[in-house]
């Protein structure tokens, strides 16, 4: 749960800078949406959510802060999504053939075609 729970709140993080460039730029309208960041650990999620903290590390606290305020100023939602959904899980486990062709067909990424097309120049 601690590795999700940093993930997410380094994706907070991003989310708040890239909100806070798009704003600074002139001619960029001014309304910027909420950033949905998907994370699936429901026990990250609820912690995030939760407005009680009674973990003992200390880094996780500051997290836990960050994350709290980002989505209680309404810069960031963060939605759940089963693992088996998630295009971006498989690319911490090794893949077989299949699941590097789903993981990448899910990202919106082409096959690779032969480098070899049967001519020798």
């Amino acid at each position: 749960m601690e590795s999700e729970f940093i993930a997410l709140d380094k994706a907070g993080e991003e989310a708040e800078w890239l909100r806070n460039f798009l704003e600074d730029i002139p001619y960029w309208p001014k309304i910027v949406a909420q950033m949905c960041i998907h994370c699936d650990s429901q026990v990250a999620i609820g912690r995030a959510r939760s407005m009680i903290y009674n973990g003992k590390s200390h880094h996780i606290r500051r997290r836990h802060n960050t994350s709290r305020e980002l989505l209680s100023s309404g810069i960031i939602t963060v939605d759940y999504v089963k693992s088996k959904n998630n295009v971006s899980d498989p690319l911490t486990k090794g893949l077989s053939r299949e699941g590097a062709e789903r993981t990448s067909k899910g990202m919106g990424l082409r096959p690779r075609t032969s480098q070899h097309s049967g001519n020798s120049t």
